[in-house]
């Protein structure tokens, strides 16, 4: 049985500091994904989206109108990147892995100074999913733990963190992230540590 879905922020911030321009990381679900305003006040320039049964349009002012069977397209004030994992089990582990390189790439990506790349490099970044409950969270809570390891020794300190600052209830953990979400985010860091050359980890991670 699902856990009660409470009232919680929109969006949350869940760290600051993240190099190479110090940025901060949020967590949301889609009603702060799609909320330019909101996004904008939080100087949020970078959405990353988890959920492969959710999607945003930016594009407001679209260079190429909707034409017959042809979708519009054109830029956006946001830098979007999509994962599309299930939340629950389906998605292949490698797809946590995939979307923390992503999440790694958005921040430290050195963008090309010319029209057909209008924007600038930096800037906060809003990790969503549907609630921001769980596909979230787990993607979060590696990328915590692997980038900040002074604040963030283990997955489960990190995951511990994000509960709290998302206000994610004690009677709601049991799926806040999923089991498969939280087994995968534990793959995905020991397979980091050894793309890195670093050590795998022993015993808790």
């Amino acid at each position: 049985m699902d856990a009660p879905v409470y009232a919680r922020p929109a969006i949350s911030l869940i760290t600051e500091g993240l190099s190479p321009h110090n940025s901060a990381l949020y967590i949301g679900g889609l009603d702060g994904a799609r909320d330019l305003g909101l996004l904008k006040a939080h100087g949020i320039s970078i959405v990353v989206n988890c959920a492969i049964n959710l999607d945003v349009n930016f594009v407001r002012n679209p260079s190429m109108p909707e034409e017959g069977e042809r979708c519009a397209s054109g830029y956006s004030d946001i830098r979007y990147y999509k994962l599309g994992m299930i939340d629950g089990g389906g998605s292949p582990d490698t797809m946590m892995l995939g979307g923390y390189y992503i999440l790694h790439g958005a921040l430290n990506q050195q963008l090309p100074k010319r029209e057909t790349y209008p924007f600038k490099d930096g800037g906060n970044v809003l990790v969503n999913c549907r609630s921001g409950r769980s596909r979230s969270v787990s993607l979060v809570g590696l990328f915590l733990h692997k980038q900040q390891p002074d604040l963030f020794p283990t997955l489960d300190a990190a995951i511990a963190h994000i509960r709290d600052k998302r206000e994610l209830r004690q009677d709601e953990w049991f799926e806040t992230p999923k089991p498969m979400l939280y087994d995968a985010a534990r793959r995905a860091s020991d397979w980091i540590d050894l793309i890195e050359g670093r050590r795998a980890a022993d015993g808790g991670h």
